[in-house]
């Protein structure tokens, strides 16, 4: 059987691909540090990249396709994409911030102090204050998924019972929460890198 022609195997390939190489070249420290922080962007690439598609891809496309008279519709789309989507997506969301939690806590042992801007250990440095602004961004996301989008997307797509009315009061605040997401993402992903990319190191 070719490995390729399941998405499960091409992931799992990919991770001990990464390891192996990692050994192979040496230099490349498989600490915890290493390991937490890979994850973290493993996940968080997931989480992000629905996100967008969500947002730049789906909801325009299934919008089209309402004002498509007499073509084919969305219904493929919310049978059978939306849902597998929407579960990569919410747990990605769960991973990203339990990898990032890992990383500021086990790794860097600043988890307080990243989340509470320095005030638990003052004075707050620089990079502390970044790092917590982006940590902040990423956990208010993280709630939006889970509080906001993921209980109105059961109403849309018939998971639990819902009337039209219902439905489409759930349309417009999962909506409006991913759309929030999408807006929060961009400078969350700028606070989340800047501590290693402008010199403010962790």
């Amino acid at each position: 059987m070719n490995p390729l022609m399941t998405v499960k195997w091409p992931l799992i390939i990919g991770f001990a691909a990464a390891v192996l190489i990692a050994v192979l070249v040496g230099g490349v420290a498989l600490n915890a540090l290493a390991l937490a922080r890979w994850l973290h962007i493993v996940s968080g690439v997931f989480w992000i990249g629905l996100l967008y598609y969500f947002n730049v891809v789906q909801i325009p496309g299934l919008a089209a396709a309402g004002a498509d008279k007499g073509g084919p519709g969305g219904a493929g789309i919310a049978k059978y994409i939306a849902p597998r989507a929407l579960l990569w997506f919410r747990w990605a969301a769960v991973a990203t911030f339990l990898t990032g939690c890992w990383l500021l806590s086990s790794v860097h042992g600043r988890f307080v102090d990243t989340f509470t801007f320095g005030a638990a250990n003052p004075p707050a440095g620089q990079s502390t204050v970044i790092m917590g602004i982006g940590a902040w961004l990423g956990t208010i996301m993280l709630f939006n998924v889970w509080v906001l989008i993921w209980p109105n997307q059961k109403k849309i797509l018939g998971i639990v019972t819902a009337t039209d009315a219902e439905k489409a009061k759930a349309r417009r605040t999962a909506f409006l929460a991913s759309r929030t997401n999408t807006m929060l993402s961009i400078p969350m992903l700028f606070f989340m890198t800047a501590g290693a990319h402008s010199g403010l190191y962790f």
